[in-house]
C-alpha cells in the first residue's frame, strides 16, 4: 500500500520594488501555470514584518509553506540582510529563496549562496529573455517540493 504525500499550499513571496517587473514576474508564473497565491511586497520593511510577524519571533511563518522570490535591490535594505534575517531565523530558515536580480557580479552571486540562497537568478536585460526565464521558473515551481518551517 503506497500512501501519497501530502501536498501543501504553497504560498509564493515576491519582494520586488519595481512595480513592472513585479507585474511581468506573476503573468508569467501564471502563464507557466502556477496558481500559487503571490504575496507581493514592494520594499523589505513590509516583507520582514509579514515574515516574522509584529513581535519579530518568525512564528508567523510557524507551520506555513513559502517559497521566497527576492530582489537584492531595494528602497529600503538590501535584499541580502533579508536573505540572511530569512535563513537565522529557526521558523523561516528551510523556506526556499530564489534571488531574482539585476546584479551579476560574482562575488554577490557567492554571498548569496554562501547566506543560504536555494537560486540565484540574473534578470535578463530584454522583455522577451525575462518573460522566458520567468516561465522556466515557473515550470520549477509547478514541479519542486517545499518544506513546512517547524
Amino acid at each position: 500500500m503506497s500512501v501519497e504525500p501530502t501536498v501543501h499550499p504553497v504560498s509564493i513571496v515576491m519582494i520586488e520594488d519595481d512595480e513592472g517587473h513585479a507585474r511581468l514576474i506573476e503573468r508569467n508564473i501564471r502563464r507557466a501555470g502556477v496558481n500559487n497565491e503571490i504575496v507581493p511586497f514592494r520594499n523589505g520593511t513590509s516583507a520582514l514584518e509579514y515574515l516574522f510577524g509584529a513581535d519579530g519571533s518568525g512564528e508567523a511563518s510557524a507551520r506555513r509553506h513559502l517559497l521566497i522570490l527576492l530582489d537584492l535591490n531595494l528602497p529600503d535594505m538590501t535584499g541580502l540582510d533579508i536573505l540572511e534575517k530569512v535563513k537565522a531565523n529557526p521558523h523561516t530558515r528551510r523556506s526556499p529563496v530564489v534571488v531574482l536580480t539585476t546584479t551579476d557580479d560574482s562575488r554577490e552571486i557567492q554571498r548569496c549562496y554562501d547566506l543560504g540562497a536555494n537560486v540565484y537568478i540574473t534578470k535578463p536585460v530584454s522583455y522577451d529573455g525575462f518573460a522566458n526565464a520567468i516561465r522556466q521558473l515557473g515550470l520549477f515551481f509547478s514541479v519542486m517540493q517545499v518544506p513546512q518551517n517547524p
